[in-house]
């Protein structure tokens, strides 16, 4: 059960936002009563339709909240690397350290990010999330353009085969700690399985 930290908060926004993202990642999104989050945020149901207009208005802001906090680091930090292979390594460095140290936003960025719902057209895809594939993408775009890269290979595909692995390692690791499923690895496995599928699409 969710720690009652909300009252810290002074906004009835953050703090619907905060209990949205502990009781999803403890109860799962569609397990989750509106009711009960306005309870542990100490406000009301008109309070949450007024700031988010719905559950799912809800999850989306969990989400962009966390974007609005990571990209600005890592453009911030890749600024400073001229190597765009380095670029990538410290993005993706940068995005795991951020999840290891909100293990309820990892969960839900794991188990209801980019989840289909419905009648598959209701997919949480934020506009900090497009903002961060867009910087992937041109980081592999200037790997590219320099030479980096192994010929051939399509960017997009790239990224999503890159993001899949993370996602599929992080998600295994996540199970592993709530079921018996067989994923004994640390954080440093799993940079340095990245870093092994880095090597090989490297340009030799």
């Amino acid at each position: 059960m969710p720690v009652q930290k909300t009252a810290v908060l002074t906004s009835s926004h953050d703090r619907l936002r905060e209990a949205a993202k502990d009781l999803f990642a403890d109860r799962g999104y569609e397990s989750t009563p509106t009711a009960e989050i306005c309870r542990l945020a100490g406000t009301s149901q008109s309070q949450l339709i007024k700031h988010f207009s719905s559950k799912l208005g809800l999850l989306e802001a969990v989400f962009e909240f966390a974007w609005e906090q990571i990209n600005p680091a890592i453009r911030l930090a890749a600024e400073r690397i001229p190597s765009p292979t380095d670029k990538l390594k410290i993005v993706v460095d940068m995005v795991l350290t951020f999840l290891e140290r909100d293990r309820a936003l990892r969960t839900l960025f794991l188990l209801e990010g980019r989840r289909i719902r419905g009648d598959g057209h209701l997919v949480v895809v934020t506009p900090g999330f497009l903002e961060f594939i867009k910087f992937l993408d041109a980081i592999l775009k200037e790997m590219a353009a320099k030479g980096e890269l192994s010929p051939n290979i399509n960017i997009q595909a790239l990224r999503s085969g890159f993001m899949g692995a993370i996602e599929g390692l992080l998600r295994d690791q996540h199970l592993a700690r709530t079921s018996r499923f067989p994923a004994a690895y640390s954080e440093a496995d799993s940079r340095v399985i990245f870093s092994t599928f880095l090597s090989a699409c490297l340009n030799k």
